[in-house]
C-alpha cells in the first residue's frame, strides 16, 4: 500500500485533496493508488441534489451537513461548477459559500469544474466519489451545477437524488417535463418561507398522480434553508429511501448501474488517450483530418480507420 493510500483511508484531507486533483487532471499518478482504496469503498450513502439555479441548493446542502454532523456522521460535499474557459478551473467556489463548514474535521468539501461533459458532471466524480467514501465520509453529498434543466446524469452516480424546485418561478411543471420527474426519489420545495408554495407543492401533488409505474411515493418535502425549517423532516425522508432501497433490493441495482457507468468513462478515457496520445495514431489522426479538411474523406470513414486500427 502506498503512502497516499493509507494516508486516505486515514481520512487525511490533505490526501484526500490531491488525490482529487490527480484525477481531475487523470494524472496516471493517481490509478495505483485508486487500485489500492477500492476494497474500502461502498459503505457511504451518496445524495444528488440537483435543481434549476436560485433554488438555494448549496444552502440545502449546508443544513443538511449540519444535521448529519451533529448525528456523529462524517460528511462529504462535491460541488460541481461549471469551467473557467481559460484556467479550466471551478467557477462558483461553494467552498466560499460554505465557509462555516470548513473548519469542521467532520466535513470534506471540495468545488469541481465539469470541464464539458455533458449531463453536468465531470468524468472525475466517479473517483472523487470513491476518495470520500474510501476516507471515512458518511455521508457524500453532490450538488450539480444548475445551469440547465438537462441534469439527469446524477442518477447514474446518486443512491438518492434530490431534485430542488422554488415557488415563484414556474419551474415545476417545465422542469417536470424536461425530464427530473423521472430521476427524482424526493422532491423538495425549497424557500418555502416565500408566497406561492403550496401552489407548487400541489402542481407537484397533481403530476405525481398522472405518473404511471411508480414503486414508492415520491415525497415532497418543503424546506427553507434560510430558516433552518424542514431540514429534519427531508433526512428522515433520506433516511427511509435508503432503507426502502435495501428492502426492496434496488440498492445493488443501482450500484451496478453506477459500478458499470464507471467503467465505462473509464474505458472511454483510456482509448481517448490512446488515440490522440499514441504516436503512429495521432499520425493517423493528423492525416485524416487534413483528408476531411480537403473533402478527401467524410468522418464517418476516418473514425473506420482509427478504430480498425486500434482493434487490428
Amino acid at each position: 500500500m502506498t503512502d497516499l493510500s493509507a494516508r486516505i483511508l486515514s481520512g487525511d484531507p490533505r490526501a484526500i485533496a490531491r488525490l482529487i486533483t490527480l484525477v481531475e487532471n487523470e494524472s496516471a499518478d493517481a490509478i495505483p493508488t485508486m487500485k489500492h482504496i477500492y476494497a474500502h469503498t461502498g459503505r457511504a450513502h451518496v445524495i444528488g441534489v440537483t435543481g434549476v439555479m436560485g433554488s438555494g441548493k448549496s444552502s440545502l446542502i449546508y443544513e443538511l451537513a449540519v444535521v448529519y454532523r451533529a448525528e456523529g456522521k462524517k460528511v462529504g460535499i462535491i460541488a460541481i461548477d461549471p469551467t473557467s474557459p481559460f484556467s479550466g478551473g471551478a467557477l462558483l467556489g461553494d467552498r466560499i459559500r460554505m465557509m462555516e463548514l470548513s473548519t469542521d474535521s467532520g466535513v470534506f468539501i471540495r468545488s469541481m469544474g465539469t470541464r464539458g461533459m455533458m449531463g453536468g458532471l465531470t468524468g472525475a466524480l466517479y473517483d472523487a466519489v470513491d476518495i470520500l467514501d474510501a476516507a471515512g465520509m458518511d455521508i457524500i453529498l453532490i450538488e450539480t451545477v444548475g445551469v440547465g434543466q438537462d441534469e439527469v446524469d446524477i442518477v447514474k452516480i446518486a443512491d438518492t437524488t434530490l431534485v430542488v424546485l422554488v415557488p415563484g418561478l414556474g419551474d415545476s411543471v417545465q422542469t417536470i417535463k424536461a425530464g427530473l420527474m423521472e430521476i427524482a426519489d424526493i422532491f423538495v420545495v425549497n424557500k418555502a418561507d416565500t408566497p406561492g408554495v403550496e401552489q407548487t407543492v400541489a402542481e407537484l401533488e397533481a403530476m405525481l398522480d398522472l405518473a404511471t409505474a411508480q414503486t414508492r411515493a415520491i415525497p415532497i418535502v418543503a424546506t427553507s434553508a434560510k430558516q433552518r425549517q424542514g431540514i429534519s423532516l427531508l433526512k428522515q425522508r433520506i433516511t427511509e429511501h435508503s432503507e426502502f432501497l435495501k428492502q426492496s433490493k434496488q440498492f445493488e441495482t443501482r450500484r451496478r448501474q453506477r459500478y458499470e457507468a464507471e467503467l465505462v468513462e473509464i474505458i472511454k478515457k483510456r482509448l481517448l488517450a490512446f488515440i490522440f496520445d499514441e504516436a503512429t495514431l495521432r499520425d493517423t489522426v493528423d492525416r485524416c483530418i487534413t483528408q476531411i479538411s480537403n473533402k478527401q474523406l467524410d468522418p464517418y470513414s476516418a473514425a473506420d480507420e482509427i478504430l480498425g486500427r486500434i482493434l487490428k
